[in-house]
């Protein structure tokens, strides 16, 4: 078994309503996710991913689809921020998501964990496992959630 990782990139809005600090205003950032997966080499003759774990345009074409188009772009907002909820409901055809948790990079890392790990190891099952996801919220801040964490 070996990993390997895809990098990709969005951008989106949020706010933590609590915060103490800056962090509590509306306000963006340019999102960097690597997602990790752990597998065996596929030796299939003919097969246009031989010799690879998962060839990385399908990685991202997955990854792209169940998450980074829904995210990107958006306004990611928690449940029981309503008065922010209420703002961007006032927006026609604003780009929003609800999240069950405060959108610190830490939930969002957890969250963007589930979401991949049920395309990539459903899809593949026992071929391919989600490993790990890192999310950047800037260049020196970031969130890791790895397969172990999540487990028992």
């Amino acid at each position: 078994m070996l990993t390997i990782t895809r990098k990709l990139e969005f951008d989106a809005g949020h706010r933590i309503p609590d915060h103490g600090s800056q962090c509590r205003n509306l306000h963006g950032h340019r999102y960097v996710l690597e997602i990790t997966l752990r597998g065996h080499i596929n030796d299939t003759p003919g097969a246009s991913d031989r010799g690879m774990v998962m060839d990385f345009a399908d990685v991202k074409a997955l990854a792209t689809t169940h998450l980074v188009a829904i995210w990107d772009h958006a306004f990611l907002v928690y449940e029981g921020d309503t008065r922010v909820r209420e703002f961007l409901a006032s927006m026609p055809d604003h780009k929003t998501v609800v999240l069950t948790r405060i959108p610190t990079v830490e939930n969002l890392a957890v969250e963007a964990f589930r979401i991949l790990a049920a395309v990539y190891d459903v899809r593949y099952g026992d071929a391919l496992r989600l490993a790990r996801v890192r999310l950047y919220e800037t260049p020196n801040c970031w969130a890791d959630v790895d397969a172990s964490d999540l487990q028992g």
